[in-house]
């Protein structure tokens, strides 16, 4: 007997592994993929850029810009709204950066001085 209980424990351990497998297959395939700014990349003017877009929490925005004289600062309302960049702030450099969102509002900002002032930033709510 105790060797047909060690199997039913055995195949539930099996199946609940599988489940976990599915959820975070399931989370990553749910997940979708922004450029942000579209065919233009991330330059001036994409503060609109988020409208329309329904965005949700492991999504990933693209920023595709040129990396000598661009960046992506990833801000707090206070640095989006004063275009300043907080201490501590995560601040991307490649040129082709992926950030997935986190739930609740997501800021981004350019750093290099007047960029952000002339648009260069996004203020996403992801559900």
């Amino acid at each position: 007997m105790a060797q047909g209980r060690g199997s039913a424990s055995q195949a539930t351990m099996s199946a609940i592994a599988l489940l976990l497998c599915l959820m975070v297959c399931l989370e990553t395939i749910d997940a979708a993929t922004y450029t942000v700014g579209g065919s233009n990349g991330w330059t001036f003017n994409t503060a609109t850029w988020p409208k329309g877009k329904r965005f949700r929490a492991g999504d990933v925005l693209v920023f595709n810009y040129d990396a000598t004289i661009h960046n992506v600062v990833a801000v707090n309302r206070r640095g989006y709204t004063n275009c300043t960049t907080p201490a501590g702030a995560k601040v991307y450099n490649s040129g082709k950066d992926k950030i997935k969102l986190a739930k609740g509002l997501n800021f981004f900002m350019c750093s290099t001085a007047g960029h952000c002032e002339s648009g260069m930033k996004i203020a996403i709510n992801a559900v």
